[in-house]
């Protein structure tokens, strides 16, 4: 299993970092290789993703959310893979967003690019496009605001 962590400093105060950070169908603006996320619910998104030709759907479930400190979710189908972004405001003006993730690869190619670094380096690519794009908008798309707490 692959850990990966990446941080990124944005221009904007913490609070709008996190809101659009709770703006999940505005991911594919600036992941790559993410075609469409869905939010079905308060806690649960589905995503459709295109890497290396491979197309996969799954479900994945947000499994705590504390307003401007923490996201985190973990798969609960198609590739397996768990992690949290973070918060740390660093003056009113700027914010430090933190990526965490464990990937389990799936298959030879996602177990290949693992081991040379590739998804780690797609991460990091993600993290500097959320800071253009947020840093270009100067405001968020939408905010969730809500508390999702561990377990439950």
């Amino acid at each position: 299993m692959g850990n990966i962590v990446e941080s990124v400093d944005v221009n904007v105060p913490v609070r709008t970092a996190y809101n659009q950070w709770t703006q999940f169908e505005s991911f594919p603006q600036f992941m790559d290789g993410v075609e469409e996320i869905r939010q079905t619910d308060d806690t649960h998104t589905h995503w459709v993703t295109s890497i290396g030709g491979v197309k996969r759907e799954f479900d994945a479930t947000i499994t705590e959310q504390h307003p401007d400190e923490r996201v985190a979710w973990t798969t609960e189908d198609g590739p397996k893979h768990a992690g949290v972004i973070t918060f740390h405001r660093l003056s009113d003006a700027e914010t430090r967003v933190t990526a965490q993730m464990d990937i389990d690869p799936d298959g030879i190619a996602e177990t290949v690019a693992d081991k040379v670094g590739v998804i780690s380096h797609r991460v990091k690519a993600d993290m500097s496009r959320f800071k253009e794009f947020i840093e270009a908008r100067g405001t968020e798309t939408g905010q969730w605001r809500g508390d999702v707490e561990p377990g439950a």
